[in-house]
């Protein structure tokens, strides 16, 4: 049985002129292998070797840090136009099932997300935030890409400086412990509750938003017209050279930056803080000067611009290249496999580093594991998407949002 169009990612309608993006399943191929870029990026943080062993492996493992995540997150955007309906949103009885779809699939990430996170694994589990974000950007799937641009870059020029203020709030324990007391997810899930999702988690909603509202902004554009794809990569390369640039250029010219970086960081460091996770994550203290620095998990204003332009320029390469170069597209076809069961490998993956407790193992084997892990999850994909058209949990995912046809 042949891998067929999935109705969760709807085939693209049919236009006189420009390039195949679409398989002839009806996928877009492009997204698929950057999908499996952003998972095989997140494998590297999970099991891979840390970027202090140097060389080219060490700047790869430093590449995918964080913008692996960042990159998922601006598809995950793209989803959710495809879901509610794409090149013209879905109206009427139809846009209401979509929504009702919409919603089973991110609660069932969020409850996904919190049972991952009890098998107590050293990975940050993302996907419970990821659902909070499908939650909260859904409202917003009729609006325009123009719009959506602008919604986009207002919230990341925005949200890192309240997420800043509120951390600072939190660390004081003002409001926060009692908010946690009285949550109600806070309790059944053991953990911060909505306080840990929007500000003190790992990945904080107020700073991710910005993310798959981009992705759903593209998403919105008619990728088939000559050129359009080649701006929306030209946009990607001009938002990371003003994140990472702009980062530089305010550490060094701002008088105290690199002082107080170095004194906010968990590794002492600062002069890699332009660009690298290796300042360490986010204070627990604010430091005005923080706010300057754009490493992957910083949370500032630069880091979001930089990271979306990582992830539009990797996004734009994956589409101009499939569509252009049958070869590419045999080539990465592992990879797209992967992509297109993003859900499963990644679950798969979190379950294997519990059952095998890789954490356990010397650091000279973290090499070794990251390329196992890599090769089991693209061989898995490739066998399994030869006979059927979605992952083991993307079918039951798929299972869980018929109830949404019955949406009068």
């Amino acid at each position: 049985m042949r891998r067929d169009a999935s109705p969760d990612i709807a085939p693209e309608t049919p236009a006189p002129a420009g390039p195949p993006f679409t398989s002839s399943t009806g996928r877009l191929v492009g997204l698929d292998l950057a999908r499996g870029l952003a998972i095989l990026g997140m494998y590297t943080a999970h099991v891979g070797p840390d970027p202090s062993v140097g060389g080219a492996v060490g700047w790869a493992m430093e590449a995918a840090r964080g913008r692996s995540a960042t990159l998922f997150a601006v598809l995950a955007g793209f989803t959710l136009v495809i879901l509610t309906g794409r090149p013209q949103p879905r109206t009427g009885r139809p846009g209401r099932q979509a929504v009702g779809k919409a919603l089973i699939r991110s609660f069932f990430l969020i409850a996904l997300g919190y049972v991952l996170t009890a098998l107590d694994t050293h990975v940050f589990v993302i996907l419970s935030y990821y659902g909070v974000l499908f939650v909260l950007a859904l409202p917003l799937y009729r609006l325009r890409a123009a719009t959506l641009g602008s919604v986009a870059v207002t919230s990341a020029l925005v949200m890192p400086q309240v997420l800043y203020v509120l951390r600072a709030e939190v660390d004081n324990g003002s409001w926060s412990d009692t908010f946690i007391a009285h949550d109600p997810l806070a309790r059944a899930t053991g953990s911060g509750g909505l306080v840990e999702l929007f500000v003190t988690g790992a990945y904080p909603v107020l700073t991710w938003l910005p993310f798959i509202i981009t992705g759903m902004a593209v998403a919105k554009l008619d990728l088939r017209r000559p050129g359009v794809v080649g701006r929306v990569g030209l946009l990607g390369c001009v938002l990371a050279v003003s994140g990472y640039g702009g980062s530089w250029l305010a550490l060094h010219l701002v008088p105290g930056a690199l002082e107080g970086v170095r004194e906010a960081s968990a590794t002492g460091t600062a002069a890699s803080a332009w660009w690298s996770d290796a300042v360490g994550a986010y204070p627990v203290s604010g430091i005005p000067a923080w706010l300057l620095v754009a490493s992957p998990h910083s949370q500032t204003t630069p880091s979001v611009l930089a990271n979306t332009g990582v992830a539009l320029a990797v996004v734009a390469t994956c589409l101009i290249g499939t569509s252009r170069s049958a070869r590419l597209r045999w080539v990465t076809t592992p990879v797209s496999a992967v992509g297109s069961m993003a859900l499963t490998v990644y679950v798969g993956h979190i379950a294997a580093i519990k059952a095998l407790g890789t954490r356990d193992l010397p650091d000279s084997a973290a090499l070794p594991v990251f390329l196992c892990f890599a090769a089991a999850a693209m061989l898995f994909a490739l066998v399994w998407t030869r006979f059927f058209r979605r992952g083991p949990l993307e079918y039951l995912m798929h299972a869980l949002t018929v109830p949404a046809r019955l949406i009068p």
